[in-house]
């Protein structure tokens, strides 16, 4: 058993160790008590938050202008009430983002939380990354599917043009004859590169992502991050029921799926509700289901029988280009899989995404 003065050494090197650790830390964080009360912050926080050495002690509800963020009294109660981690992404008034995490500070011989230790790491280049990948990808999808799909109605016009011309009765005209070979080599020249085209588009090597084996959330992670900006200004309000976590796919082509439909969730939501978004993954026979339930404005049955097609709006009175929904059928389609609606004007919308389960070798018996 540890004599007094053992005990009090050891307290001591410990209070030594937790200050060489607040001192040197490169991360803003926070300890504050059960009683709300700012007990402790690293150097990170101080330059910040512009906190000062004479706010300790001091309540928070006194300094919470200082962290430019309304709701982290409530955020930080809560982690009290409840001892759970609370992790969000926040926006301060200086328009940077920040991953929050509240961990509760537990006494475990008393098994109660006194307090909580708050971390903030700065991923507002990472935001703006996101944002940029994703109208990258977008813009990119868009412009081959373009160059792959609508060349094809006049190649085949020219191809019919020269099929009608050879068959003119006139046979003086070798000249003309010699010209239409050459007009019939080019235009199987063409096709062979947009064959080529379509081919590395889809299937190719050199330009196609690999799939892989991914985690369904950290996906969505991403994708909260990347609409964080339409998360704040609407208010919208998403949940998750994933009860299937992995699927082999392509990352950024799956990203840009559930982007595109939680956007356009947020989009078509009338101004007078907030956006309430609901993430589901299950197992329906031999397929993954992916499904995007909101509370938006909703889909006729006369709409939703064109709204995969490229520039198709339902409404012109959110801003849009038609596009995204076209890009999610075909990226869907294009990996064998398919993709319902469930909705009804004023009822809201839920998209299904089904794709096939990747089988997993039986493990040999040992």
């Amino acid at each position: 058993m540890q004599s007094k003065s053992e005990q009090l050494s050891e307290l001591i090197q410990l209070n030594e160790d937790l200050e060489n650790y607040f001192s040197n830390t490169i991360i803003p964080q926070l300890f504050v008590d059960a009683n709300l009360i700012l007990r402790k912050f690293t150097p990170p926080a101080m330059r910040q938050f512009n906190l000062k050495d004479e706010f300790i002690g001091k309540s928070m509800e006194e300094i919470k202008e200082n962290f430019r963020y309304q709701t982290v009294l409530e955020n930080i109660k809560t982690v009290i009430e409840t001892g759970k981690i609370l992790e969000k992404e926040i926006q301060t008034t200086d328009m940077r983002w920040y991953q929050m995490n509240i961990l509760p500070y537990i006494v475990r011989k008393e098994n109660r939380t006194n307090g909580v230790i708050i971390t903030f790491v700065d991923i507002t280049h990472r935001v703006k990354d996101l944002k940029e990948q994703e109208k990258m990808i977008a813009e990119h999808e868009l412009l081959l599917d373009t160059i792959t799909h609508d060349i094809k109605n006049p190649i085949l016009a020219m191809g019919l043009t020269i099929t009608f011309l050879k068959r003119q009765p006139d046979q003086n005209e070798n000249k003309l004859l010699t010209l239409l070979e050459n007009l019939d080599s080019s235009l199987t020249g063409i096709k062979t590169i947009i064959e080529g085209l379509i081919d590395t588009r889809w299937t190719g090597q050199r330009f196609r992502a690999a799939e892989e084996l991914l985690d369904i959330q950290n996906i969505l992670e991403d994708v909260r991050l990347s609409i964080a900006p339409q998360l704040v200004e609407s208010g919208a309000i998403l949940t998750e029921d994933i009860q299937v976590s992995e699927l082999t796919f392509v990352r950024r082509k799956l990203r840009s799926v559930i982007y595109n439909l939680i956007s356009n969730a947020i989009k078509y939501t009338p101004v007078d509700r907030k956006p309430e978004i609901l993430i589901s993954t299950y197992k329906e026979n031999d397929q993954v289901v992916i499904a995007v339930k909101d509370n938006g404005i909703g889909i006729s049955k006369k709409d939703q029988e064109h709204i995969f097609d490229k520039f198709k709006r339902i409404t012109k009175t959110v801003e849009g280009t038609g596009v995204g929904l076209y890009l999610v059928n075909t990226i869907i389609t294009s990996a064998g899989g398919s993709i319902e609606i469930e909705s009804e004007p004023g009822q809201g919308s839920t998209f299904k995404i089904f794709l096939k389960m990747e089988e997993k070798p039986e493990k040999e018996a040992s």
